[in-house]
């Protein structure tokens, strides 16, 4: 419930740029649902989604652009499909694995 008000909270004035930072973490299934669905209404109305996630697939349905970040250097960015390419994977988690080295 806590996640949920913080959300609600930090939306109500319609800011032009919105920062998520793990906003699904410890939600259900149905909440996490709801807010996938608000933040891609968001970016799809034009508004800067600033997203921080270590669910990729999250990443993957959400994120025009993806920055991998691991011990707080950045390895790459780039489009989901740039980054799948580049490193021959199927999913940005491998692809992720593939960058930062297991």
């Amino acid at each position: 419930m806590k996640q949920k008000v913080s959300i609600v909270r930090s939306v109500l004035h319609d800011p032009p740029v919105m920062v998520f930072d793990e906003p699904t973490s410890g939600l259900d299934v149905m909440s996490s649902r709801t807010i996938v669905d608000f933040i891609k209404h968001c970016r799809d109305n034009g508004k800067c989604v600033i997203f921080s996630t270590h669910i990729m697939s999250e990443a993957m349905r959400l994120c025009d652009r993806v920055a991998i970040i691991h011990n707080g250097r950045i390895y790459r960015e780039g489009t989901v499909n740039d980054l799948l390419q580049a490193t021959g994977q199927n999913n940005l988690e491998d692809a992720f694995i593939k960058i930062v080295g297991e």
